[in-house]
């Protein structure tokens, strides 16, 4: 009986810190310190600053979580986020925006014109859009982000580009610089892409093309996660690092 009895000590003494480590998890998880977290990122967005410095301050503050990245067009975010199989999403603003989405507006990225080291473009002092008229451009696909591509062709119209000569569409922004860098075409680029670009391309202004490109982080209105919050409000709170 003796031998019994100290197997059911044993085994009680167990199950109790079980129990309690089941408890100690759970309100961390319910505190949002640890559990997995479904991130999705736009190709655009994958060197910007304030992804980079937001990714960096969750980790700090929260080493027990784990962060899931999935590499995704801002429209299928949208689709990932609403179905639940996505947490949240950094994304370039695809309006109108879902009822059910919140967003977060944390940058307006100014558009630049990507040329080929050497381009007749570069030596120019000030390049307006009508002086694009007739050269090759690569160009974002218009399923990728359909308003935001009515934007731009807005604003070639309004500048004189009425109808820019466009030889090749991709998806990604690493084919289209890709393409560029192969002196196949000239493309439009978001302006943080300057963190990341490849050598053989210059990023040039042009002084009528005034679009700019929202970044949003994005999430589920209903989604109670206490993670996800934390992530949210720490995301809101990040000052962003300058950079060279």
């Amino acid at each position: 009986m003796r031998a019994a009895g100290k197997l059911f000590l044993s085994d009680a003494r167990r199950i109790l810190q079980d129990v309690d480590q089941a408890k100690r998890r759970a309100e961390r998880i319910a505190l949002g310190k640890t559990g997995t977290l479904r991130i999705g990122i736009a190709m655009a967005l994958s060197w910007h600053g304030m992804v980079v410095e937001s990714f960096r301050e969750f980790r700090r503050r929260q080493p027990d979580a784990e962060l899931v990245l999935h590499h995704l067009l801002s429209i299928h975010q949208v689709e990932a986020v609403l179905s639940g199989r996505l947490d949240a999403g950094f994304a370039a603003a695809v309006t109108p925006w879902n009822k059910d989405l919140a967003h977060w507006d944390f940058a307006q990225d100014r558009i630049l014109l990507a040329v080929p080291i050497g381009h007749p473009l570069t030596n120019r002092g000030k390049i307006r859009l009508r002086d694009l008229r007739d050269m090759p451009f690569i160009w974002f696909q218009r399923s990728a982000n359909p308003s935001f591509d009515d934007q731009l062709m807005q604003a070639c119209v309004r500048g004189g580009l009425g109808a820019p000569h466009v030889i090749q569409e991709a998806t990604d922004r690493d084919t289209l610089l890709n393409l560029v860098q192969c002196r196949i075409g000239i493309a439009w680029m978001t302006e943080s892409i300057r963190w990341h670009c490849p050598r053989g391309i210059v990023l040039l202004p042009v002084v009528d093309m005034n679009v700019r490109l929202p970044f949003n982080l994005i999430w589920k209105k209903d989604n109670s996660s206490p993670l996800l919050q934390n992530f949210v409000a720490q995301v809101q709170a990040t000052k962003l690092t300058p950079r060279n």
